[in-house]
């Protein structure tokens, strides 16, 4: 199992997508009744255009009262970093721990296919991430 690839991991996954004029107080009602942790945020053709997380949400709250009313074109991470669904599982476990983020969207040629978070991960894929994270260390 240790080079599932993602194809695999988000097999019949139906990622929420919601538009970039939403506010954020609806796509975190959203979050909560499809137990997720992010909103793939998508323009009038379907396309990525940010992805918004509980981090972003809590970023947001601690600048603004009125956070929820924020649409979230102002509260997203923009232009994320993507994964095509032919990668392996450590592909989007390094891709998540160089970048320091927790969600990764998969998309190939434009179309979005789902979201991976750590948690989708089998302990043996993140055994592996850490070993290589600790032989870099070595190296350097």
């Amino acid at each position: 199992m240790i080079n599932r690839r993602l194809s695999y991991i988000i097999k019949d996954q139906n990622p929420v997508l919601l538009p970039a004029t939403e506010i954020v107080q609806n796509a975190c009602k959203v979050m909560q009744e499809r137990h997720v942790g992010s909103v793939l945020v998508v323009d009038e053709h379907q396309k990525l255009v940010g992805i918004f997380t509980g981090r972003d949400a809590i970023r947001l709250l601690a600048k603004n009262a009125n956070a929820g009313q924020i649409a979230l074109e102002k509260a997203m991470t923009r232009e994320p970093v993507t994964i095509s669904s032919e990668h392996k599982a450590i592909d989007a476990l390094r891709a998540m721990s160089d970048g320091g983020f927790r969600h990764v969207p998969i998309v190939d040629r434009g179309r979005i296919w789902g979201v991976v978070s750590r948690a989708d991960f089998k302990g043996i894929e993140i055994d592996r991430l850490d070993e290589e994270e600790a032989l870099a260390e070595r190296i350097r």
